[in-house]
């Protein structure tokens, strides 16, 4: 594990940057002031302000055809959001159960003590925000990303929803430590989600503290953005900040608490909605609710579904399952165990979020589990497939709601179809690996000589079964004419993370 850090980060180094710490008080919070006038009733200091309007309401940068240096003109909106969906009445921060809504209104909790900027991504920053990642080294950033202070326009949200955790159904879940602080829209258009995690209470707090540690921080914010360079389809991360505020955490579940430092990371994602989005509305009947929400996320997210189509649902299903078949087995093509795949882990846009006990394999290894708290094994590596197909089929009992009799026939021939969607795009990964070009029956059995051995690197070479392998793997590069060793080592490198390094 050690190693594929050090790896990671180095592969990090260019994008990612690390300051100086930089030490300041943290600021009372604010609401946004004119947003908030309606649905708060009170006005109250900002960030900054915008002298555009309109451009206010939609997240604005007035840089054109530049970074923006500062935060004086660069806005969040949280306006569509509220806008479309029924927003939680109840306006004190305090937990609870919640029905009839999608968001609660909850303002970050400032830390009581010193903040400190640990690192941003500047990839993040200029190529998704239009941010100059100079902007990081002021105050007025470090504010923002801690939850000190919001930007005009930011009306901040949690999202409530449900999931099964474990196989089990465990009813309202929701953002218990994030605040969804707004949405920007860059200069190519692109809609970007930004939440921070680890910024205090919320209504879906239950008994946690609404807080995150350095320790947890540090690798969702260098896991994301090496799962995005691996080219995985993930959240991003943007900065990450530390406290001198005391978290008292059990890190192994062992009974011994002990005291940690406060973190937080600013998260960016396309959207935060997940199947256990929808599982709670089903669950509580809430079927209107439901019809808003799913209309939204194909309207937004799902460009090639007609909004207005009677199979939508249906259409928005098959989209999905493909999407989760794909994203699993790019996780097992690089040895990648999430750790915690819950419904309301696993996002409708496929892509991989909450990064929590997460890890990658040593040496491969199918019972593989980084999560200690899963005694029974049910998220082991080799089992990822698998539960990946139970979350679909809650999705479907959600869905199934809506849909008649036809739809549900058809909806269930799609589910059932993942399987083969699955080992398809495992199969093509791997083939890459090896540089296969073309089908050819042997493919199936030189990838899995190597899947079953590899739990032993050091000794493969010496299985006797080995040489045949070699021998076959050859013939059937050979069988490729018009391919070349150096057309496909380039390919091999570009599939293969260590393969650059270990060819260097």
């Amino acid at each position: 594990m050690n190693q594929r850090i050090r790896l990671q980060f180095r592969c990090l180094t260019r994008s990612l940057r690390f300051p100086s710490l930089l030490f300041l008080g943290v600021a009372c919070h604010a609401g946004a002031r004119c947003l908030l006038q309606s649905v708060l009733g009170g006005s109250t200091g900002l960030l900054q302000h915008s002298s555009n309007e309109s451009e206010r309401e939609q997240g604005y940068c007035d840089t054109e055809d530049r970074l923006a240096p500062t935060l004086d003109f660069w806005t969040l909106s949280s306006e569509n959001l509220i806008a479309v969906f029924p927003v939680d009445p109840v306006k004190e921060n305090y937990v609870r159960k919640v029905e009839n809504c999608i968001f609660s209104i909850a303002f970050p909790t400032p830390f009581k003590s010193r903040v400190h900027l640990v690192a941003v991504s500047k990839n993040v920053l200029e190529d998704l925000l239009d941010l100059d990642v100079s902007v990081s080294e002021t105050d007025d950033f470090v504010q923002l990303v801690s939850g000190g202070k919001i930007v005009f326009g930011s009306v901040p949200l949690t999202h409530r929803y449900g999931g099964h955790q474990f196989g089990v159904w465990t009813d309202q879940l929701g953002d218990g430590r994030a605040h969804l602080i707004g949405i920007y829209t860059n200069r190519q258009g692109e809609k970007w989600e930004l939440q921070l995690k680890g910024s205090g209470k919320t209504p879906y707090s239950r008994s946690g503290d609404g807080r995150a540690v350095l320790r947890s921080s540090v690798r969702e914010f260098l896991c994301s953005e090496a799962m995005h360079a691996l080219g995985i389809p993930t959240s991003r991360a943007a900065s990450l900040v530390v406290s001198d505020d005391d978290v008292w955490r059990d890190q192994f579940n062992s009974g011994n608490i002990k005291k940690e430092r406060g973190a937080v990371v600013l998260r960016v994602a396309k959207s935060w909605f997940r199947i256990g989005s929808l599982e709670i509305l089903a669950h509580y009947g809430e079927l209107d609710l439901m019809r808003i929400l799913l209309d939204f996320i194909i309207q937004e997210h799902f460009p090639l579904i007609d909004v207005n189509e009677p199979n939508r649902y249906v259409d928005f299903f098959s989209t999905v399952v493909s999407g989760t078949a794909q994203l699993i087995a790019l996780w097992m093509s690089v040895g990648f165990a999430h750790g915690v795949c819950n419904t309301d882990n696993f996002s409708l846009l496929s892509i991989t979020i909450d990064y929590g006990p997460f890890g990658f394999m040593e040496a491969y290894n199918p019972d593989f589990v980084p999560n200690t708290s899963d005694d029974e094994r049910r998220y082991k590596i080799g089992n990822q497939a698998n539960v990946g197909m139970f979350n679909l089929n809650k999705l479907l009992q959600a869905l199934n709601l809506l849909l008649d009799s036809s739809q549900k026939q058809l909806a269930a021939q799609i589910l059932g179809e993942y399987p083969d969607l699955y080992y398809t795009r495992f199969r093509k990964l791997f083939k890459a690996k090896l540089g296969l070009l073309g089908e050819e029956e042997e493919d199936d059995e030189l990838v899995a000589f190597l899947l079953h051995q590899f739990w032993a690197l050091k000794t493969v070479s010496k299985h006797e079964l080995f040489p045949t392998w070699v021998s076959k793997y050859l013939s059937r590069l050979k069988s490729n004419i018009n391919d070349s060793d150096s057309k496909r080592r380039k390919r091999m490198i570009s599939v293969n993370p260590r393969a650059e390094e270990l060819d260097g």
